[in-house]
């Protein structure tokens, strides 16, 4: 069973923008966090899968971390009904490759800055990014996820 249009957008918005969800359950609905707090988004090699973590086929070149990302407006745009996508305002840097190769194929934005984190959203990374010493690799504002 799928959502509504209106849903797929309020749930995005509740996920990446911290913004509440009105009457569901009560008049307050659905809350945001007291604190904002932020999502972490990683590279990964291959697609994680529906069954996977943020570890799953995650980069492992020399220096890679994932980034934190605000749950702000200022940080995520959540655009468009059906289907409704979410990308970043500004590119999403990650640390240049010191050493080691990768192919980076996919990306997906989760719980935890380190570790086996929940991905809540996943996507493919078009085209590819391919890793090598001195390379510095980012997400653009053209890398969405969407809710459908």
């Amino acid at each position: 069973m799928s959502k509504s249009n209106t849903f797929e957008s309020d749930l995005l918005l509740l996920v990446f923008n911290n913004t509440n969800i009105a009457l569901i359950g009560d008049a307050t609905g659905l809350r945001g966090s007291t604190t904002v707090g932020s999502l972490f988004v990683a590279l990964h090699t291959a697609d994680p899968g529906e069954a996977g973590t943020q570890t799953t086929s995650e980069a492992t070149y020399t220096s890679y971390a994932r980034v934190a990302a605000a749950r702000t407006a200022g940080v995520w745009t959540v655009t468009g009904t059906a289907p409704t996508q979410v990308a970043p305002v500004a590119a999403i840097n990650f640390p240049a490759c010191t050493a080691g190769t990768n192919t980076i194929t996919h990306f997906s934005i989760g719980t935890d800055t380190s570790g086996a984190g929940k991905v809540l959203y996943k996507g493919a990374v078009t085209p590819n990014i391919s890793v090598s010493a001195g390379v510095t690799p980012q997400l653009t504002t053209a890398s969405t996820v969407t809710e459908d």
